[in-house]
């Protein structure tokens, strides 16, 4: 037996082998951890996990000597231990072991890194979306189940207490037939202005920070923090919120995908260095529903009762899953009372990051999939990825969720994976 095969799947449940890869049959008190990414929401991510006192913090890599520096000062005065600091997450790997690895990098690499933790026998706390394109997802899936490494993706709302509540009731029938769900995420801002490319910044490895994707020059709107909004490097609003509340509806079904998708979206507004689109609607049709997405990024005031969540329309009223407003049900029937349920946010950002962590880690101790499953974050983010896939085709496609591949469509089907900036090699 494989010494790093601890966790079967039969029949969509989980079974524990008579070895696990643990000393002795008992799980250590704390995991040797590494962070792969060390900004704003990188080293969130790590501190929870510290906090929750199963995880040795035993390195940390980044590109940009920035945030690598500040982030390891700031693991040793929570912790009174000076990480190791690496620039290459190749080497970390190499030389660590971690048992357990957070990525928390742009999107356009965390497909590459996943897979070169798990196969180096890792588990992984993967910040979602899980990948730039829909192949990088199928990749590590086919990582993390041939390895039986626990991958825990960072769509956290699947354990805020508002959410599962408010998904029981949704899965209770009290909402009746639902024939049509909305989400979206509207939030404001200006046109907005170019700026200027710049001499890459001391200490910033840019090629690197590029990696797979296209090395383009420097510029501050990229980087740090501005990626989410150039294509290269990820894939807009809806590649960015969009997986959050895709998500929702992709837990509340029993389907794994929708059938056909086309999507229509645009600048209208935006003026900056950024070319992801500002405004954006997809259709999705599934076998017995429809569902939406609309996302803008101007716009934002009171004028709507709530920016950012999904209504699923039923025969017996509409429902409202939202994020700092709980969830509310308003019956068809207006001699029954609305039902409300307040947030139950945690951790910082109020993103619950503190439950999300604690699944993974007893995930790992009782040799279980975790609930955000590397399986539905790749579905998740497959579904903001088709949206985009149809934009950039300009045309509806039809999507097979069984075989993850457009029937007839060559043209799609070519969208589904992309060329890797040499010597990089696009994950099988």
């Amino acid at each position: 037996m494989h010494r790093r095969q601890f966790i079967r799947h039969t029949s969509g449940t989980v079974a524990s082998l008579s070895i696990p890869n643990i000393i002795f049959g008992k799980p250590p008190s704390v995991y040797t951890t590494a962070l792969i990414g060390s900004g704003w929401w990188g080293m969130n991510i790590l501190e929870e996990a510290v906090k929750a006192g199963r995880s040795r913090v035993v390195a940390i890599c980044d590109v940009d000597q920035r945030f690598l520096k500040p982030a390891a000062e700031k693991i040793r005065q929570l912790t009174g231990q000076l990480p190791r600091t690496y620039t290459d997450y190749r080497e970390l790997l190499q030389k660590e072991s971690p048992q357990v690895t957070i990525v928390a990098t742009p999107d356009h690499w965390h497909a590459l890194i996943a897979i070169a933790a798990i196969n180096r026998g890792s588990h992984v706390y993967l910040e979602k979306p899980i990948g730039h394109t829909i192949g990088e997802g199928k990749a590590i899936v086919k990582a993390a189940r041939a390895q039986d490494r626990v991958v825990q993706v960072g769509t956290h709302r699947r354990v805020s207490p508002h959410n599962m509540s408010g998904m029981a009731f949704l899965k209770s029938g009290k909402v009746g037939k639902v024939g049509m769900v909305r989400a979206f995420v509207h939030y404001g801002g200006d046109a907005g202005k170019k700026t200027a490319d710049e001499a890459v910044p001391a200490g910033l490895d840019w090629n690197m920070w590029c990696g797979p994707a296209p090395l383009v020059n420097y510029n501050p709107s990229i980087h740090p923090r501005g990626f989410r909004h150039h294509l290269a490097f990820a894939n807009g609003q809806l590649g960015d919120w969009g997986i959050h509340w895709l998500d929702q509806i992709l837990w509340w079904t029993d389907e794994k995908g929708p059938r056909k998708v086309f999507s229509s979206a645009s600048r209208y507004i935006k003026q900056d260095s950024t070319d992801a689109p500002d405004t954006q609607v997809v259709n999705y049709e599934f076998e017995s529903f429809i569902a939406t997405w609309e996302h803008r990024l101007y716009g934002g005031n009171e004028a709507e009762k709530s920016n950012i969540g999904c209504y699923f329309y039923g025969t017996e009223g509409t429902f409202h899953m939202g994020w700092l407003d709980g969830w509310t049900f308003y019956p068809s029937d207006k001699n029954k009372q609305i039902v409300h349920h307040e947030p139950e946010l945690r951790g910082v950002d109020k993103h619950n990051i503190p439950e999300l962590w604690q699944n993974f880690i007893q995930s790992i101790d009782e040799k279980r999939l975790p609930v955000c499953d590397i399986l539905k974050g790749h579905r998740s983010t497959t579904m903001s990825l088709l949206g985009m896939l149809s934009w950039k085709l300009g045309r509806s496609v039809n999507w097979d969720a069984e075989t993850e591949t457009f029937p007839g469509d060559p043209a799609a089907n070519a969208l589904l994976t992309r060329d890797y900036r040499a010597p990089w090699m696009y994950p099988s």
